[in-house]
């Protein structure tokens, strides 16, 4: 187990309980005095820290674990209903129920490659990035254009 403070242990059970940064930041630290876009700047340090990285990894395995079984099941599912609907000549269906077991998979991420003025890229948005931290950086982006 990772050798973390007070705060940062609260910070890391907030996280997974709400699934935000910042809302975990606010509720493992004193934030009265700070702006929205601070503690959004100093939750995303947090996740960055290595140790915090660890942490989470370690709270998220359990349930990893036991969602794996509904998802070996969901999976199964999508596929029972592509092979239906391929055998009944719907191939729309198929499609869709084929590429929704993709993303279940994980064999797609969708990403965004925000750009500055120059047309070089500053930063790639994807799905597993924190909704908060993509949301600060996208309005980052707004902000320098």
């Amino acid at each position: 187990m990772a050798k973390l403070t007070a705060k940062q242990e609260s910070f890391c059970l907030a996280y997974i309980e709400t699934g935000s940064a910042s809302e975990a930041y606010r509720q493992a630290y004193n934030c009265k005095a700070m702006k929205p876009p601070t503690i959004s700047v100093k939750a995303s340090e947090l996740l960055a820290n290595g140790k915090i990285t660890v942490r989470l990894e370690e709270l998220r395995a359990p349930v990893r674990k036991r969602a794996q079984i509904s998802l070996h099941q969901h999976l199964d599912d999508l596929k029972r209903l592509r092979d239906k609907a391929e055998n009944e000549g719907k191939f729309s269906a198929a499609v869709t129920a084929e590429v929704s077991r993709g993303r279940a998979s994980g064999l797609y991420v969708e990403q965004i490659e925000l750009t500055g003025r120059d047309g070089a890229a500053i930063q790639v948005i994807n799905a597993e990035m924190p909704a908060d931290v993509a949301a600060t950086l996208y309005k980052e982006m707004l902000g320098s254009s």
